[in-house]
């Protein structure tokens, strides 16, 4: 009897240390993400595995795991030699992401307005709201989080494994690009009202309608992402045109 309670007592420590594990896992592959998508690991930076265990109080076998787990969503780039480093995606690349996440966004659109739920609705409407408290404390993180649980919610209401599936891959590599397009507080009210459409549609269940305005929202994200990367390049060119002796 003590030795079937001493290997239930063994048992119950192995699932213990697994969850305590997992739960590990989840967190610094979530704090990772985030720091890339808040930009305090910026596109094309090196990796320090010392600072980021030091950071995030950690040992490095689970950082390397969550690595891992970065680079299979395209977040991270990894060299033999060379080490880890955050992706950086060419302008290309970014405006053809666009253009393909655009039509998963209108896709959800138009199947959630025919199959979402009153209490999912309720739901989006509640983080409208959330939404909202956190652009009056100008609060962009808590905006963003709130404003891609939106979309992921619409996405969900779609009720489609495949698009699913399509759409969390693809949008991954555009979260940290999404982030940064509300940088400018026109683009948050401007958000705003567009998602205020966004919901009087999902209301309606006028699926052509929410398509279209998910696919305009994100064409104008690419946009302003786009304008946002070639302006450091314009004010490098302004700053060498006024250093040079003939703007003197």
């Amino acid at each position: 009897m003590q030795n079937t309670d001493n290997n239930a007592l063994e048992t119950g420590r192995v699932l213990v240390t697994k969850v305590e594990r997992q739960r590990l896992h989840d967190t610094v592959v979530s704090h990772l993400r985030n720091l890339i998508i808040e930009g305090a690991l910026a596109p094309g930076m090196k990796l320090n595995e010392r600072e980021l265990c030091e950071t995030l109080g950690i040992s490095r076998t689970p950082l390397r795991e969550a690595m891992k787990v970065l680079a299979a969503e395209g977040l991270i780039d990894t060299f033999p030699n060379r080490g880890a480093f955050v992706s950086r995606m060419s302008q290309n690349e970014i405006w053809e992401t666009f253009e393909v996440m655009s039509g998963l966004e209108a896709m959800s659109g138009e199947l959630a307005a025919a199959r979402i739920t009153p209490v999912e609705i309720a739901e989006i409407k509640a983080l409208h709201y959330a939404m909202l408290a956190c652009r009056a404390q100008n609060d962009l993180p808590g905006y963003y989080s709130r404003n891609q649980t939106i979309h992921n919610k619409i996405n969900e209401a779609a009720r489609n494994s495949v698009l699913r599936q399509m759409y969390l891959t693809m949008n991954r590599r555009l979260l940290a690009l999404r982030f940064k397009s509300n940088f400018q507080p026109g683009k948050w009210d401007n958000a705003i009202q567009e998602h205020e459409e966004m919901i009087k549609a999902l209301e309606a269940r006028d699926g052509a309608r929410l398509g279209h305005l998910l696919r305009q929202h994100l064409m104008e994200k690419r946009d302003a992402v786009i304008k946002g990367l070639a302006m450091p390049e314009a004010a490098l060119v302004e700053r060498e045109a006024r250093a040079s002796p003939e703007a003197a």
